[in-house]
């Protein structure tokens, strides 16, 4: 397999469908089309052609054909699609014809993008928010995919490199006059604040990224209590499906059970856990309360149950994320009205449906909250995080004091420049590239 080859591959989905686009990109890409459809289209121009099989000139389909020199095009090579009708059999015949060029072959995963990302249509930050944008199940994702897709992430790191190798040139410049009175401390005195100020940059998108990585993979909701308080009927309720077993008898949910959710565009999981309650002999049931408890560490917010026919739990655990405190079984008895210990709660019927509506809108408003900050952040997978905290732990190490050598400042800053090369893709990435590329489908 050779860069140089030209390739192909479908291009839109697999299946039976009313339109299919074949992609070739490379030199031959523009030859290939001659011979097909007899002469090139006007570039970027659908134009409606007749496309016949080389040699016998039988006729393959007759579909729209755009032509797209380079650099002008998704890969900066030499692009060209066709657009057939989407029956398999007119896509094979369209392939066994391409099949008898010479130095053209079917596309690996990934590698018309990959190719795009060599000629520099785009930088890794990029790529990673095309191939969240083709995978984007609800809104939020989409518009979080379209604004790392569209350079939006990629203009910060960008402002981010400029002003490190802004700052370092002018520090490695001051090394050359060191021998000068005052000059190591007069260079580290007026960029000093500007590294501060880089930091408190770096310790925002760190902070923020949480909700990014989230809103990427979906926000979890958790579901609490005490056994038998309607956790898995509830499940079940928002869920629209029978996930979970539903039991009078307490323990019945052991493990974690999980469903998927788009609320309002936002994607959510949603799982159930086991009972909690003070204490229990029976093996299996402590685990499922220890896993109970890991969930809830790791939740984005907890919905708390409790229900009038069964006591809480005598010590609730520690709550390290936002909580909703449900009422269940209202349709048994209803609490007062702040709650019996005071709290707000929802009031809801996972039986009946009473009050699930305002459930998911309270669910909801929480959610927006993290939603709108996620949708514009840096940091949407754990590489991005691993490099922002890697540059902010290279810029504190050149604003420790006492101040180390002008030297040791100078290396820190390269290193943190290293760390933007590395997030961006334009240095030292090749096993990256193929982790990253191998997930894309055959014709992106």
């Amino acid at each position: 397999m050779s860069a140089s080859d030209t390739i192909y591959a479908l291009s839109s989905g697999s299946g039976l469908a009313g339109v299919a686009v074949v992609r070739v990109s490379g030199a031959r890409a523009g030859p290939i089309v001659k011979e097909l459809c007899f002469a090139l289209p006007v570039p970027r121009v659908a134009t409606l052609s007749a496309i016949r099989s080389p040699g016998n000139r039988e006729l393959i389909d007759r579909g729209l054909v755009l032509w797209f020199p380079g650099p002008a095009s998704f890969t900066g090579e030499d692009v060209a699609e066709f657009h057939v009708h989407g029956g398999a059999a007119v896509v094979q015949a369209l392939f066994g014809a391409l099949a008898r060029f010479d130095g053209l072959r079917m596309a690996e995963a990934g590698e018309f993008t990959r190719r795009a990302f060599g000629n520099g249509k785009f930088d890794l930050i990029e790529v990673e928010g095309l191939v969240d944008l083709i995978e984007a199940r609800t809104e939020a994702q989409r518009r979080q995919a379209l604004h790392h897709s569209e350079g939006g992430a990629s203009r910060l790191i960008a402002k981010w490199r400029r002003d490190i190798m802004r700052i370092l040139a002018r520090l490695e410049a001051a090394i050359d006059f060191a021998d000068e009175a005052h000059v190591e401390e007069e260079a580290l005195r007026a960029h000093e604040e500007e590294l501060e100020a880089l930091v408190l940059s770096f310790e925002s998108e760190i902070e923020r990224g949480r909700a990014g990585e989230r809103l990427r993979e979906g926000f979890r909701v958790v579901l609490a209590g005490a056994p038998n308080v309607g956790k898995s009927s509830l499940l079940n309720r928002l869920g629209g499906k029978d996930a979970a077993i539903v039991s009078p008898i307490p323990g019945t949910t052991r493990d974690l059970v999980e469903v998927h959710l788009n609320l309002a565009g936002i994607p959510v999981i949603l799982q159930d856990t086991a009972g909690l309650r003070a204490a229990s002999d029976d093996p299996i049931e402590q685990a499922g309360m220890a896993r109970a408890g890991k969930a809830l560490g790791g939740a984005d917010l907890i919905l708390w149950l409790s229900s009038p026919n069964v006591a809480s739990p005598a010590h609730e655990p520690p709550f390290e994320s936002d909580v909703i405190w449900i009422w269940n079984k209202c349709d048994l008895a209803l609490p007062e009205e702040a709650g019996p210990d005071g709290r707000p709660y929802v009031a809801i019927s996972s039986m009946t449906g009473e009050g699930l509506s305002d459930l998911v809108v309270a669910i909801t408003a929480r959610l927006q909250q993290l939603t709108a900050m996620g949708e514009t952040v840096l940091i949407t997978r754990r590489r991005h995080r691993e490099a922002l905290v890697s540059m902010r732990l290279h810029l504190l190490s050149a604003l420790r004091k006492p101040a180390p050598a002008l030297e040791i400042i100078t290396e820190e800053l390269r290193l943190a420049a290293a760390d933007i090369g590395r997030l961006t893709g334009h240095i030292d990435v090749e096993s990256l590239l193929d982790l990253i590329f191998r997930d894309f489908c055959i014709g992106k």
